[in-house]
């Protein structure tokens, strides 16, 4: 099979109907035995570990100083308001690093002839001669048919939940990302409450903030499944971290960030001829002679 753009393709289907590579080349995975089983029972097999990686500097965020400006309603500077351009530089690299990583696992994929990637483990970690370096690493598995989709399909989910995803009726289409970043100065709704004399209460301000990124998280990641085709998304991951500063523009205060991140896998139905889900009931014949 020759996919548009290439010179040459994966290796198609062989004799006996089953799909895969037929080299004697021994490929690798990092699935269990019991995933590895899993994808079989639902008609996949793997074809190899495969691994992106992008090193980033993040040096710049675009925020300098004090917020210029807050929201009427909370006093949010935020990713996804008016002030979103302020957040820009970070907002950017913090999407391109990890869907560098993925684009370059999903390369891999496809140089082994996978038609998408069960099991991504996204990690970022601190790289040793500076800056941050994003890692996808999943394997790359190839369907018994002789229809291949046009983009391989990537997936944070392991191969035992991947099969019962296939087996429902559903299968994925992309790993999907919600990133949101906020930041507040504080007025009189966080300094006061967050003081040891204040007793047993509630800090308006940090709960508006912590609300808002989520908020904006969750509707970015939504955004970006159905930009790969999907009807809803299985949540991976939800991460929150906080952080705060003094101001260096206004004595004695200080102002609140907060970045929340979403990854999921985004799932789409697929046609089952209307059939339910489940083993086909067994065919009963006959056996006696007819009188």
């Amino acid at each position: 099979m020759t996919y548009s753009g290439e010179t040459a393709g994966p290796p198609g289907p062989a004799a006996d109907g089953t799909a895969g590579p037929r080299d004697g080349r021994t490929w690798d995975s990092a699935l269990s035995a019991e995933e590895f089983a899993a994808v079989k029972g639902v008609g996949f097999e793997p074809t190899g570990q495969v691994l992106g990686t992008a090193v980033f500097n993040i040096g710049y965020s675009g925020v300098w100083g004090c917020p210029g400006a807050w929201s009427p309603a909370d006093g949010t500077k935020a990713a996804s308001s008016a002030w979103r351009p302020s957040f820009a530089p970070l907002m950017t690299t913090m999407y391109t690093a990890r869907r560098l990583a993925l684009s370059r696992a999903v390369a891999e994929c496809r140089a082994l002839g996978g038609d998408g990637i069960v099991g991504v483990r996204l990690r970022i970690g601190a790289f040793p001669a500076g800056g941050l370096e994003f890692t996808a690493l999943g394997t790359a598995v190839r369907a018994h048919s002789r229809i291949r989709p046009r983009q391989p399909f990537t997936s944070h989910l392991n191969g035992q939940d991947f099969a019962k995803l296939v087996h429902s009726g559903w299968v994925p289409t992309g790993l999907a990302f919600g990133i949101a970043l906020a930041t507040r100065h504080d007025d009189w709704r966080t300094p006061g409450p967050s003081s040891w004399t204040a007793g047993n209460q509630e800090i308006d301000g940090y709960t508006l903030l912590i609300n808002h990124v989520r908020h904006e998280a969750r509707e970015q990641l939504a955004l970006d499944a159905s930009k790969h085709g999907g009807e809803g998304i299985v949540v991976d991951d939800v991460t929150l971290r906080v952080w705060e500063r003094d101001c260096p523009t206004i004595g004695s205060t200080r102002d609140l960030s907060a970045e929340a991140v979403f990854v999921g896998t985004s799932i789409a139905r697929f046609d089952r001829a209307e059939q339910p889900p489940g083993p086909r009931p067994l065919t009963i014949m006959r056996l006696e002679r007819e009188r």
